[in-house]
């Protein structure tokens, strides 16, 4: 199979630069925007976000692997819900990034519902299309085909919940049934990827501080169906040195498989366990 390639002509897409970006930063990670008239790429390993809303088979095989991975790494059988949780994160993570990271770096906010995102885990691939974006009225793209403007940055905050949503909240309804999670913690997973995905992405961009201040703008504690607010705080290193870190909305329910190897983000770790993983070694 022909993998697609990354849009040639990078006027023709408001986010292709973005995403050109961001697989600069964080390799691991190629998002490519599908040119007018071809599909999505299918078999491989590929699944569509679609497949995984609708929460058959194509979902199955998804968390197949992530239970493969489980028993290979840690030795023991997870439980079906921690395989739902691990599953949905690896694939949250990345979706969420399709839209914060254009939002963040350009203003521009890309509506991608589940018919139109593919995701390839083994590669770190994804394909979107996008056919319509937000933007600010100054902006050189807004003359774009595809092109909304929208007044000011409140209303461009807006269309960055309102775009995860529309992807993000298939996608919790197909892992639902696997999740022993109601709709609230679910919520509060969505919120978590949004704020850690771009957070982590920012840090390599060599700008956390301004993500972070943009986050809690963004989530305020007031947006449903989101749940809770980014969580930033800062605690001090052995050396004065100020150590930001978030209290997660939710839990990813790692302690199940290691009880003694939390998250740092985890609300079950103490700020002095924190402290200790947020400071160098050397």
């Amino acid at each position: 199979m022909t993998l697609p390639a990354l849009c040639s002509d990078t006027s023709a897409s408001a986010v292709a630069d973005a995403y050109s970006r961001l697989a600069e930063v964080f390799p691991g990670l190629r998002a490519d925007v599908l040119p007018d008239g071809e599909d999505a790429p299918r078999g491989d390993g590929w699944v569509r976000a679609d497949e995984l809303a609708a929460g058959g088979d194509a979902l199955d095989l998804f968390l197949s692997w992530d239970h493969a991975q489980m028993v290979r790494d840690y030795g023991q059988q997870p439980r079906p819900d921690v395989v739902a949780g691990f599953g949905l994160h690896r694939y949250a993570w990345p979706a969420c990034l399709l839209v914060t990271v254009p939002w963040f770096l350009h203003r521009r906010v890309p509506r991608i519902p589940v018919e139109d995102v593919a995701f390839q885990r083994a590669l770190g691939r994804m394909t979107v299309r996008v056919t319509e974006f937000a933007c600010l009225p100054d902006d050189p793209a807004a003359v774009l085909p595809g092109a909304r403007p929208v007044p000011d940055e409140a209303a461009l905050r807006a269309e960055v919940l309102a775009a995860v949503a529309e992807h993000i909240g298939p996608v919790l309804d197909g892992f639902r049934p696997r999740m022993r999670r109601g709709s609230r913690a679910l919520w509060g997973m969505a919120t978590d990827e949004v704020v850690e995905g771009l957070w982590y992405i920012a840090s390599l961009l060599g700008e956390e501080r301004r993500a972070m201040t943009e986050l809690e703008a963004l989530l305020p504690g007031t947006r449903k169906p989101y749940v809770g607010t980014p969580g930033f705080r800062e605690l001090t290193g052995p050396n004065g040195e100020p150590l930001p870190t978030r209290d997660r909305v939710s839990c990813c329910l790692f302690y199940t498989l290691r009880p003694e190897d939390t998250c740092v983000t985890c609300p079950r770790t103490c700020d002095a366990e924190r402290v200790r993983k947020l400071t160098p070694t050397h």
